[in-house]
């Protein structure tokens, strides 16, 4: 079985910055983990490959420092992995991303399953894959707290709010994975060395002939980001503390006729 892993290298959430003219996350400099979603999406493709066999491919688009996500990917299990880079990327909305990284895929080969995490934590759109699966054509199985393969078929438990959906669809499909599916191994000092002298291989724009300029970058996003801002911070309430339920509630009441609200 030979499965595809999109990862995406995120900001640290307590170090965001954002660029004031183009409303984009700076990324560089900023410290960086892989997208703990994807990070399931992995343990989920390198336990598949444990018990059937195959290769796993971890992709990510990014700037060059996104090297490093892969390079652990590797540590964790992925067989290979290639970065998706050039300028003419920057900037892209989660429409733009997904066709890049369709195109991707289409040149890298073909595979009998793409794996993803169910969203990113930066962005918390949750769009990405099932765009992907668009653009690809497959079956799309989202929100994946188990799955199964048998044959060509793969058949899932969904997640949602009032319990679990189960879901079979014909190989080759395209996942999303809630965070429940797994837990993430931690990699070996032996795997950590091996993947740092691991060749990260690069794909630009000039590799994927078939990708519209008009259709990526911010050029080509249709989504804009009119303004960002930090929300105001809540003050902090207060604790009523009183010998007795009545004497609380009687507090409670004085303070709520002071402030006029009731």
């Amino acid at each position: 079985m030979d499965i595809l892993v999109c990862v995406k290298q995120v900001p640290d959430t307590s170090e965001i910055k954002i660029d004031p003219v183009t409303n984009t996350l700076i990324r560089s400099g900023v410290p960086s983990i892989v997208n703990p979603f994807d990070a399931n999406a992995l343990e989920a493709a390198v336990q598949l490959k444990e018990a059937y066999g195959g290769t796993v491919t971890v992709i990510s688009m990014g700037p060059e420092q996104a090297k490093n996500a892969l390079k652990e990917c590797i540590s964790l299990g992925a067989d290979k992995a290639v970065l998706i880079s050039d300028r003419a990327f920057g900037g892209s909305d989660t429409l733009a991303t997904s066709y890049i990284l369709a195109n991707a895929i289409k040149k890298l080969g073909k595979f009998d399953l793409v794996l993803c995490g169910k969203q990113a934590i930066d962005g918390d759109t949750g769009q990405v894959g099932p765009e992907i699966a668009e653009h690809l054509d497959m079956a799309q199985l989202t929100y994946v707290a188990k799955l199964a393969v048998e044959g060509d078929t793969i058949t899932i438990q969904r997640e949602h709010d009032e319990g679990y959906e189960v879901v079979e669809a014909k190989l080759p499909a395209v996942v999303t994975v809630v965070k429940s599916i797994n837990n993430p191994r931690y990699p070996s000092i032996k795997s950590k060395m091996a993947a740092n002298k691991a060749v990260i291989n690069v794909l630009t724009a000039a590799d994927l002939p078939e990708i519209n300029p008009e259709r990526i970058g911010l050029k080509g996003s249709p989504t804009k980001v009119k303004k960002t801002f930090t929300p105001p911070r809540k003050e902090s309430g207060i604790r009523i503390c009183e010998d007795t339920g009545s004497a609380c509630a009687q507090t409670l009441l004085e303070k709520l006729v002071a402030a006029k609200l009731v």
